[in-house]
């Protein structure tokens, strides 16, 4: 275990140092996917409006998200704004800002996807049978598109699970910033920490991961028979 460098992780409350750190990247990440799906769902409802000034803007935010780098957004929201705005915002509370900001535009775009994806004739049936665009959308299109969405709005959550080791950057205290911390402490008595600590930094994103992979292709499966 010597020769791996996996002797550091029972030296005292190193490995609990590191769930603690996991904690602290699932519970941002988990915060920003619930608050990603709220206003996620309305965001791609947005976007499905023919008013071209509303898809213009829409449009415009959504490029912005996906050409923008995480890190720099980070950086922007955690040093540039505090210092513009002059609000105190902890590192944790700008991550789950940024986290959020980003997904909410790619799960919009989710929806959108699976809401225009449903067949026309849904929508006529829909109209056919009495009903207002609202009604046709809460009991006939959203439910159809769900089962669509949710597959894919799996792996965005298992991509922001993974990107939350970004967050180092701003000065939280989660698992990669934790397993660096240990292996400098080491550095002299166990040279191999780096790999027998990032060997289990990535087992446990691994663990955290890979249940919401396979219940999105269990799902898959499912809806597509």
């Amino acid at each position: 275990m010597q020769a791996l460098g996996l002797d550091v992780l029972f030296k005292g409350s190193n490995f609990l140092r590191l769930l603690e750190g996991l904690w602290k990247a699932l519970g941002i990440s988990l915060i920003a996917v619930a608050l990603s799906i709220v206003l996620g769902i309305l965001f791609g409802i947005v976007m499905t409006v023919r008013n071209p000034v509303v898809k213009a803007v829409c449009r415009v935010y959504l490029e912005i998200v996906r050409i923008m780098p995480q890190m720099v957004l980070l950086f922007l929201v955690f040093f540039g704004t505090t210092r513009v705005f002059g609000w105190n915002l902890n590192a944790e509370a700008a991550s789950v800002i940024v986290f959020t900001f980003w997904g909410t535009a790619e799960m919009g775009d989710l929806v959108r996807g699976a809401v225009t994806g449903v067949p026309k004739h849904q929508y006529e049936s829909a109209f056919a049978l009495g009903m207002t665009k609202a009604q046709a959308y809460l009991t006939v299109i959203i439910p159809l598109a769900i089962r669509q969405l949710i597959p894919q709005s799996m792996n965005l959550i298992t991509r922001m699970i993974k990107t939350t080791s970004l967050v180092m950057m701003i000065g939280v205290v989660e698992v990669l910033k934790v397993s660096q911390q240990i292996i400098e402490a080491n550095r002299m008595s166990s040279p191999n920490a780096v790999f027998g600590l990032y060997l289990t930094v990535f087992i446990l994103y691994f663990v955290a991961c890979w249940p919401f992979s396979l219940l999105a292709k269990r799902l898959e499966r499912k809806w597509s028979n």
